[in-house]
């Protein structure tokens, strides 16, 4: 299976709704484990910038490889390969699901609703997976870059954000995480459909399929459309995901409008650079990996 309209009928039946969460979930686990140093500089980048120091990435990167070792890179990690595994298999089966149910009489997929079914999959994975994971995930790494770091893991950190700020507490920043995700998955797979449909009529694959090497140049490409197109999303869900927003914060307008007053409409697009660095590396083996997994799956 391809996700873009335009390819060539494959031999392989369409995957089940199974196949699509489960190659969805190996697919984002793979991904989550390999790039998660770069969303760590990418949040402590985020945080410098909001206490005033707006610290440089390689800065955060020697600083935290010198005072904690490589291992300081993975803080919250398990929250965040556990929470992109669930993300990513509800993602594509979300987008697969409602796909089917938006193509015309001739089995096609128009732009406009390619942008539908991505919004839908955005909204679906922030409101089950990716709110509580990235909330958990930013409060650990606020928390580990602390002079006295109260959590040790992902579950004592659990624990100890439902214990004092109820279980609501990882639900943070929900709504500009509905919105972020919404506008990542609109964007990111409609790109990626665009530029996966542009390099099959290119090359003419026999099989009417990209390579795997194609696939993640594909997806690569669809990540960089989505970093620079989302950034200002993501910086402000990061401060409404922060300890202590609820008190500087009323709202995720009002964290908008404090950022570009106090910080200037540039600081919307800080962390740019290690999260290019990894949605361009998680695009490609994300989508890389799910197309061969889902590959597999529909030949036996």
């Amino acid at each position: 299976m391809t996700l873009a309209s335009s390819s060539k009928p494959s031999a392989n039946r369409k995957p089940t709704s199974y196949e699509s969460l489960m190659a969805g979930v190996a697919a984002g686990a793979i991904e989550g484990a390999i790039t998660y140093p770069t969303e760590f500089v990418k949040t402590r980048a985020q945080f410098s910038a909001d206490a005033g120091g707006k610290r440089g990435v390689m800065s955060i990167l020697t600083d935290t490889i010198k005072t904690r070792g490589i291992s300081g890179l993975y803080s919250g990690s398990g929250a965040m390969i556990a929470g992109n595994g669930l993300k990513a298999g509800v993602r594509f089966l979300t987008y697969d699901s409602i796909k089917e149910l938006l193509r015309d009489s001739n089995g096609k997929m128009t732009p406009g609703r390619t942008v539908l079914a991505g919004l839908a999959a955005g909204v679906v994975e922030a409101t089950i997976a990716v709110t509580p994971s990235e909330t958990i995930k930013t409060k650990l790494i606020q928390d580990a870059s602390s002079l006295q770091p109260q959590y040790t893991n992902m579950v004592n950190g659990t624990i100890g954000i439902c214990r004092t700020e109820g279980v609501m507490g990882i639900y943070r920043g929900l709504w500009p995480t509905i919105m972020k995700q919404g506008a990542n998955s609109a964007v990111r797979f409609t790109s990626y459909a665009w530029i996966q449909g542009l390099m099959i009529n290119f090359t003419q694959p026999p099989s009417g399929k990209l390579s795997s090497t194609m696939t993640f140049g594909a997806g690569a490409m669809a990540g960089l459309i989505t970093v620079y197109t989302t950034m200002p999303l993501d910086n402000i869900k990061t401060r409404m995901q922060s300890t202590g927003a609820s008190l500087k914060y009323r709202n995720s307008l009002d964290c908008l409008t404090k950022i570009i007053r106090e910080e200037g409409v540039q600081r919307l697009w800080g962390g740019t650079t290690p999260r290019l660095a990894r949605l361009m590396m998680s695009g490609g083996i994300v989508f890389a990996v799910y197309e061969r997994l889902i590959g597999v799956m529909t030949s036996l």
